[in-house]
């Protein structure tokens, strides 16, 4: 884990990434993960953070425009594409208010298919801070999208989940760390209370 330096709640982000019944379905454990992600989402509300939330759907068009070749989404665009319902939008659980903006993103990454990014600049926002699923996939993807826009980014490894735990440490250890600070949701509502 990385110390990390005060923030302003102002300029600050929380982005939960993938966090819908499609995506956890094909978790063998998620364990606390979405209990600890909507006490996250929570404080961070309560202490002024703006919410969001990034979601992955596509239609069948745009599955079939993802060539094979995209070893990672290749697969997951491969899969039949579920109606647009329930099963592919936030996970109830996690508390979503209507005024937080939900993103329907068609890659790995939040934000290339998007428009986060505007939407965050908009505000202000210069650190984003990161929980969903999976490591290996759409958090990784989002964390390097965000640091080339030159956000400061956080991760928050605990309000995170991979499908291969040992993938998990070690992206949290050794791989994001380069890229982002990297700590628990206990250590974000530390920074936030200071």
């Amino acid at each position: 884990m990385t110390e990390t330096k005060p923030l302003d709640p102002g300029t600050t982000a929380l982005l939960t990434i993938d966090v819908q019944p499609t995506v956890l379905s094909r978790f063998s454990d998620i364990g606390g993960l979405l209990e600890r992600v909507r006490a996250t989402i929570e404080t961070a509300r309560d202490s002024g953070v703006f919410v969001a939330y990034a979601r992955v759907y596509l239609t069948a068009e745009e599955a079939a425009a993802v060539s094979p070749r995209n070893k990672m989404f290749g697969h997951f665009a491969a899969m039949t594409p579920p109606p647009d319902g329930p099963e592919s939008q936030v996970d109830q659980r996690l508390g979503a208010l209507p005024a937080e903006p939900v993103f329907r993103k068609t890659r790995m990454g939040s934000f290339s298919t998007t428009d986060l990014d505007a939407r965050l600049r908009e505000r202000g926002v210069d650190t984003l801070v990161l929980t969903g699923v999976a490591t290996s996939g759409a958090v990784l993807s989002t964390a390097r999208e965000a640091a080339d826009r030159d956000y400061r980014v956080m991760i928050l490894s605990d309000c995170c989940a991979d499908f291969d735990p040992e993938v998990h440490r070690v992206l949290m250890e050794k791989v994001l760390p380069m890229t982002a600070e990297v700590l628990d949701a206990a250590g974000f509502e530390g920074i936030l209370r200071r």
